[in-house]
C-alpha cells in the first residue's frame, strides 16, 4: 500500500475517532465547559470533515453524504434534548443507519463499500480497471462468484457496524460519560478493524484472485489472436 493510500484510509479514521476524543477532554478539562457542551463540540470536526470531503472532490459520494445527514440530523436532537448520555448514543445511531444504508443498497443490487475498496483491488492498472468492467457486468467466467464477493464486502460492514451500535448504546446508558467517550472510541476503532479483517479474507482477497485470473486471460486471449494473425 502506498503512502497516499495510508493517508486516504487511516486520516478519516484518526479525524471521527482520535480528534473527538482529544478535544472533548481539552474542552472539558482545560475550558471548563459542560458534558453536553463539549460532547457537541468534539462532534463538529467530523461533520466538518465530511462536508469538507464533499466539497472537495466535487462529487457526492452516497457514504460520505448519509455520514453527514446523520451527523446533522443527530446532532440536533442531542442540542434539543440537552442529554450527553444522548449526544453518546447518537454516534452509535450513525453507525446503525450507516450500517441499515450499507445492507439496503446490497439489496437494491448496489453495494456502497464498492466505491470504497475498488481502487485498492485495481491500483489504477487499466487491465485491471477492464477485468473489473468485465466480472461485475456478468460476462466473465468468474463473474457470478465476483458478484457475490461484492455483495457480502458490503454485508460484513453492515451487520459489524449494527453490532458495535447495539454495544455502545448499552454502555452509553450504563457506564459513566467520561468513560465512554474513550471506551465508545475503541469500540469503534476495534469494530472497524475487525470488519476490515473480516471482509478482507471472506470478500476483498477472493475477488482479488478473480481479477488477476481474468486479467490473464484476457492477456492470452490477445496472444492468441496475435499467433492466428501471425
Amino acid at each position: 500500500m502506498t503512502k497516499t493510500s495510508k493517508q486516504n484510509t487511516f486520516g478519516p479514521l484518526i479525524v471521527d475517532v482520535a480528534v473527538p476524543v482529544g478535544s472533548y477532554y481539552l474542552f472539558k478539562d482545560a475550558f471548563g465547559m459542560s458534558t453536553f457542551a463539549a460532547l457537541a463540540w468534539s462532534s463538529a470536526v467530523p461533520a466538518g470533515r465530511t462536508v469538507w470531503s464533499v466539497v472537495r472532490e466535487r462529487t457526492v459520494n452516497g457514504l460520505a453524504a448519509l455520514i453527514l445527514v446523520v451527523n446533522a440530523v443527530s446532532l440536533l436532537l442531542g442540542l434539543l434534548s440537552g442529554d450527553p448520555r444522548l449526544m453518546l448514543a447518537k454516534d452509535s445511531g450513525v453507525s446503525s443507519i450507516i450500517g441499515v444504508g450499507i445492507l439496503v443498497s446490497v439489496v437494491l443490487g448496489r453495494p456502497i463499500m464498492t466505491a470504497g475498496f475498488k481502487p485498492f483491488l485495481v491500483r489504477g492498472d487499466s487491465a485491471r480497471e477492464a477485468a473489473w468492467r468485465r466480472l461485475a457486468e456478468g460476462t466473465a467466467e468468474g463473474s457470478g462468484a465476483f458478484l457475490r464477493g461484492e455483495r457480502v464486502f458490503s454485508v460484513v460492514w453492515g451487520v459489524v457496524l449494527l453490532a458495535e451500535c447495539v454495544v455502545r448504546v448499552g454502555g452509553a446508558y450504563t457506564l459513566p460519560v467520561d468513560t465512554m467517550v474513550w471506551l465508545g472510541s475503541v469500540i469503534l476503532a476495534g469494530s472497524m478493524a475487525l470488519a476490515f479483517v473480516v471482509s478482507r479474507v471472506v470478500a476483498a482477497e477472493p475477488m482479488a484472485r478473480l481479477l488477476i485470473a481474468e486479467v490473464r486471460v484476457a492477456e492470452e486471449a490477445v496472444k492468441a489472436e496475435v499467433a492466428v494473425a501471425a
